[in-house]
């Protein structure tokens, strides 16, 4: 394991004013969403979709990081370039998800594990050498009344600190992502109780597979009402319980904290990232966002398969890093987005006219 490598990738990861674009789906939840939007799901698709978001002009100013799945960090662009050498050249770090998604956990019901530890080693080998530097394992942890049980959570962070080790050893940063789900009618109190809990039993189990914590990032949820709630906590109340549970749970040691979206609206994602960013209180770590649909849906919706679509669709992905990346800094505001509606449509006529 080199340290001074890890620390410095993680390091330049969670880099002001920059965040990480998750474009890890699986073949079947980005299957699901094409055809949704009658767009055909092939190799050959998928690939053209992923090569919209990588290769779009100016996105490296915003975008550190891109996790990709499998079969896209293996493809090549329609020029024969691998992806992965597309985002090293503008800068941008490559990485990849590793888990095997989450599966029934055994004398739980409603609850899940992660997995993929079997043969993780050779493979965390393999993508080194195709040009990954950091990696993603999601954990799913649920919420209700009676859930999550003390096993599900023992279990999920147990299994979060042997793929942190396994990628250190390969001089891979690992990610972790301890994801506690929005779904439910529970309170945002109910949220942060388990979002502590959680957050306390991964670190011990990372400490417990002596992962090195500056050569970490961590992926949580931010502490939110259930989507379900009758009573939804505004978006100060979900910054201020968001930090509050972080600087009680997560390390120093740790570089940075990169925000997943989880199911909320791309602008709910900013406008919450935002103000985690205004509170003056001073925290140990960076900052910053790993979005996937909260950056990519726009660009999807506007690009549709078409290929007469693919600059409005770009300057939609390149709007969404940029007002994520102004939210790291503190600095979005509404007006961006309304400035860019109007900028789009007026692209998206000249597009049409031209057809």
């Amino acid at each position: 394991m080199n340290s001074q490598s890890l620390e410095s990738i993680a390091n330049a990861l969670v880099a002001d004013g920059k965040g990480i674009l998750a474009a890890d789906e699986t073949i079947g939840t980005l299957t699901k969403r094409f055809e949704r939007l009658k767009i055909g799901s092939t190799p050959e698709s998928r690939r053209d979709y992923r090569e919209l978001l990588f290769t779009t002009p100016g996105s490296a100013e915003f975008i550190s990081g891109v996790i990709m799945y499998d079969e896209t960090i293996r493809q090549q662009d329609s020029r024969g370039r691998p992806l992965a050498d597309i985002l090293a050249k503008q800068g941008i770090t490559p990485g990849i998800k590793v888990d095997a998604g989450a599966k029934p956990l055994a004398g739980s019901e409603g609850e899940s594990i992660t997995e993929g530890l079997e043969g993780l080693r050779d493979r965390l080998r393999e993508y080194h050498t195709i040009g990954a530097r950091f990696a993603k394992w999601r954990a799913v942890i649920r919420i209700t009344d009676r859930l999550p049980s003390s096993m599900c959570v023992r279990a999920n962070a147990n299994a979060l600190g042997r793929y942190a080790s396994l990628c250190q050893e390969q001089d891979i940063v690992p990610i972790v992502e301890p994801e506690v789900l929005m779904d439910g009618s529970h309170t945002i109190e109910r949220c942060n109780e388990v979002t502590g809990r959680v957050l306390h039993a991964v670190f011990n189990a990372l400490y417990e597979h002596e992962v090195s914590l500056e050569g970490i990032l961590l992926k949580p949820n931010m502490v939110l009402s259930g989507s379900l709630c009758p009573v939804q906590a505004s978006v100060m109340e979900v910054a201020e319980a968001t930090l509050r549970c972080l600087r009680r749970h997560v390390p120093a040691a740790v570089p940075g904290v990169v925000f997943l979206s989880g199911g909320q609206s791309d602008v709910a994602a900013t406008k919450h990232l935002n103000a985690i960013s205004q509170i003056p209180e001073s925290r140990p770590w960076k900052i910053s966002f790993s979005y996937g649909r909260a950056l990519q849906d726009k660009a999807l919706a506007t690009w549709l398969g078409n290929a007469k679509r693919y600059r409005p669709a770009q300057q939609a992905y390149f709007q969404r890093a940029k007002c994520n990346a102004a939210a790291v800094l503190g600095k979005y505001n509404a007006t961006m987005d309304s400035k860019f509606i109007r900028e789009i449509t007026q692209a998206q006529h000249s597009d049409c006219e031209d057809d």
